[in-house]
């Protein structure tokens, strides 16, 4: 799990700011489409990080959130943090001004001696070469993770969804990633409207076979990662899909409810995702708790401790 790898790889326990790019998407603005993924939430899925404000003063609030965590034993000159950019695409850049400004913005998160790693969500599809530099000049200072939403392999459920990409797409990107030395994180919703557990559970064998070097999309073999890229896919996040007011699925939902599953299947549905991928592959997220103000369904994921408790029975049972 990411906690024990985080302190292994750091030598303390690391701990993450959410903050705020100022970046939008092109799956909002037009350029791909209007509205975003029909999961998405208004809030771009950041509901809970920092106003865009300066770096220093989001860092400041930010901190000031995830402090009152941290064990008062340890100074808060010893306390190390992931820069964590996470709603909406943050590495949408429409101008040379916005890219610079990026840049910038990064540049800053990596030397701040409190950081101990920059990771950025982002779209497979908005990686283009200006990005990539920007991304490997980073990577020399701190480690640099980019998180890619692939959600799903189907491309129906893709299309369903308005993802607004293909599957070679996000197979690019990982190449062109690995290329620089940067570390990939992929992000997968279980319980997209439509989806069987066996076509959730491809998604994550998909994952599994990437890893070894050969992506296969559409049971056909599409080309190789590039020789000593080492690790394919670096870490993966599991959730349920969060069905949230004000979003084109939650419209779906409140007007014709489709199956959502149990906190017992949800549970035992995570157990053989875990079966299937490599042992390297660090777990970033099991479940997911969006903002309790919006969720519409599972209502039972608004219960953290309930569903981590359930979790570690059904994770523990053989």
């Amino acid at each position: 799990m990411v906690s024990e790898y985080l302190k292994e790889r750091f030598g303390t326990k690391v701990y993450k700011l959410s903050l705020s790019s100022g970046c939008t998407c092109p799956n909002r603005d037009g350029l791909i489409g209007m509205g975003g993924c029909t999961f998405c939430s208004e809030g771009g899925s950041g509901e809970f990080a920092a106003p865009p404000l300066p770096l220093e003063d989001q860092i400041r609030l930010a901190r000031k959130r995830v402090d009152a965590k941290i064990p008062a034993r340890i100074p808060p000159d010893e306390r190390r943090y992931i820069a964590y950019f996470q709603s909406f695409t943050n590495t949408y850049v429409r101008t040379e001004a916005e890219r610079i400004k990026l840049r910038s913005l990064y540049t800053e998160a990596v030397r701040r001696p409190e950081i101990a790693a920059l990771s950025i969500g982002t779209r497979p599809d908005c990686l283009p070469p200006e990005i990539l530099d920007m991304l490997a000049d980073l990577q020399k200072v701190k480690p640099v993770w980019v998180e890619l939403g692939l959600q799903t392999v189907h491309e129906k459920t893709a299309a369903a969804i308005r993802r607004g990409y293909s599957l070679p797409v996000f197979e690019k990107a990982v190449r062109d990633l690995k290329e620089i030395g940067v570390e990939v994180i992929v992000h997968v919703i279980l319980g997209l409207p439509g989806e069987t557990r066996e076509e959730m559970l491809e998604t994550v064998r998909y994952l599994a076979e990437l890893h070894v070097h050969t992506a296969h999309s559409n049971n056909t073999p599409s080309a190789e990662l590039p020789a000593g890229s080492g690790r394919a896919i670096d870490g993966i996040k599991l959730q349920q899909l969060q069905i949230l007011r004000g979003t084109p699925v939650g419209e779906q939902y409140l007007q014709d409810p489709f199956p959502v599953m149990t906190l017992d299947a949800y549970c035992a549905l995570i157990r053989d995702c875990l079966d299937l991928l490599p042992e390297d592959i660090v777990i970033h997220r099991l479940t997911g708790d969006g903002p309790k103000s919006l969720l519409i369904a599972p209502l039972w994921s608004a219960d953290k401790k309930r569903v981590l408790n359930t979790m570690k029975r059904v994770l523990n049972t053989t």
